[in-house]
C-alpha cells in the first residue's frame, strides 16, 4: 500500500531527527536557506528568483545559479552580500556555482 506524499514527508522528517549525521544535514540544509533569506535583501529584485541556496559546511557557503550571466551579475554584488553576512555574525568564504543544464 503506498504512503501518502505529507505522511512520506513526515517518516522523512522523523528519520532526519532520530539520526544524528542526517540530523546535522538538515541544520545545514536550514541554515543555508536562511541565509539566503538575509542575501536576499542585498540581490537585485530580478536576479532573487534566479539564485538558490546551496550547500554549507565548514569551508563555507555556495550560491547556485542557472546561468553564467546570473553568475556574473550575482558575482557584482557578492561583496554587498558578504558585508551583510558579517553583519549578521556570519564569516564565511561565499562562492557561486552554475547548475548544470537539466535535459
Amino acid at each position: 500500500m503506498a504512503q501518502s506524499g505529507s505522511t512520506s514527508a513526515l517518516a522523512l522528517a522523523s528519520a532526519l531527527h532520530s539520526n544524528e549525521t542526517l540530523g546535522g544535514l538538515l541544520q545545514r540544509v536550514r541554515a543555508s536557506q536562511a541565509l539566503l533569506a538575509l542575501a536576499a535583501e542585498v540581490l537585485p529584485a530580478g536576479l532573487r528568483d534566479a539564485v538558490r541556496s546551496g550547500p554549507l559546511d565548514d569551508e563555507g557557503w555556495v550560491l547556485l545559479v542557472a546561468n553564467a550571466a546570473a553568475a556574473a551579475k550575482l558575482r557584482q554584488v557578492l561583496p554587498a552580500v558578504e558585508a551583510l553576512l558579517r553583519q549578521h555574525g556570519h564569516r564565511m568564504a561565499v562562492k557561486v556555482k552554475v547548475l548544470p543544464r537539466q535535459a
